[in-house]
């Protein structure tokens, strides 16, 4: 698969700083040491975090690619790129939750291009076929180039009732890209009780992938809207961006950083700025359970890299 890259303005973040404690106790008989889910190889050759991180490149240059990992995962991280050119690597001081982990790498992006579109991307997802997915993520940043104003966030229709995924309420059509719907949102809601999962289904509801596309400074204004005691704090730090205090800068505001969660804390707060584009042909799944693993590998048909018996909770 070779694409072409026509937005040479475009740039790409990789979330890899999840510790995956859920899968823990399944990774730990399957290799014998706790490794955080992103960097198994579940299928095929390839890593979770590689597989993130060969997508994003297929779209936008590898050098205006920004990964974002704790200090832990640093030489892991560094082993899975060695074939492959590293990019920017930020490493945060402390785990401050989701705003803080994709608002640093875009404080390095803004720095470089403040005008410039940027995808997000958790590298602890599963995502099948990547063909069809690198088109419908070429499709959302088509739509930001019409919307500006908006966030434009990736969602995936349900096929049973999940608590433990956010959920989008859907609300007036906004037309098409493609084959791919675009929707006002209503109203998000973050792992919701099986209860709510279940009339958000019955509504039509759709899975928040945190997948999104949007302009530098649109992200950047909604977050001086939802948490300005961290903005403030990145404010200063992007400041110390290219010179000799920038590490030093980082650590000192990561000292002060509050936790926020960006599903939470923005996009439950500003709804009707985001545009839902729900995917089609495309078979999403954030791998949290090990049971998830199994039934979708079964289910396209592919064969794991791990003793199935391992996969079973003991």
């Amino acid at each position: 698969m070779v694409y072409q890259i026509e937005n040479k303005h475009l740039w790409s973040i990789v979330l890899a700083g999840g510790e995956g404690e859920r899968l823990r106790p399944f990774v730990q008989r399957w290799l014998g040491v706790h490794k955080p889910k992103q960097y198994c190889t579940f299928i095929g050759s390839r890593s979770m975090f590689q597989h993130t991180v060969d997508r994003a490149d297929l779209l936008s240059s590898p050098y205006q690619r920004v990964t974002v990992i704790p200090k832990s995962h640093y030489r892991e991280a560094l082993a899975q790129l060695v074939d492959r050119d590293a990019g920017e690597l930020v490493v945060q001081p402390e785990n401050r939750d989701t705003a803080a982990g994709i608002f640093l790498p875009l404080t390095h992006i803004r720095f470089r291009d403040p005008q410039a579109p940027v995808v997000i991307y958790p590298s602890d997802h599963f995502i099948y076929p990547e063909e069809r997915f690198v088109r419908v993520v070429e499709g959302a940043v088509r739509a930001v180039d019409l919307m500006s104003r908006y966030l434009i966030l990736l969602a995936a229709a349900p096929d049973r009732i999940e608590p433990e995924y956010g959920w989008i309420e859907p609300g007036s059509s906004l037309g098409c890209i493609g084959e791919h719907g675009l929707h006002k949102v209503e109203v998000f809601v973050e792992k919701p009780s099986a209860n709510l999962a279940r009339q958000m289904m019955l509504k039509r509801g759709l899975w928040n992938t945190l997948i999104l596309t949007a302009k530098v400074e649109t992200l950047w204004a909604m977050g001086w809207q939802c948490f300005p005691e961290m903005m403030q704090l990145f404010e200063q730090y992007g400041g110390a961006i290219g010179t000799s205090e920038e590490a030093s800068v980082r650590e000192m505001v990561y000292q002060k950083m509050p936790s926020r969660n960006f599903s939470s804390h923005l996009l439950q707060r500003l709804p009707h700025g985001v545009v839902a584009m729900e995917m089609t042909s495309v078979h999403w799944c954030d791998w949290g359970r090990p049971q998830r693993i199994v039934e979708t590998l079964q289910h396209i048909g592919k064969v794991p890299a791990f003793p199935l018996e391992h996969a079973i909770a003991v």
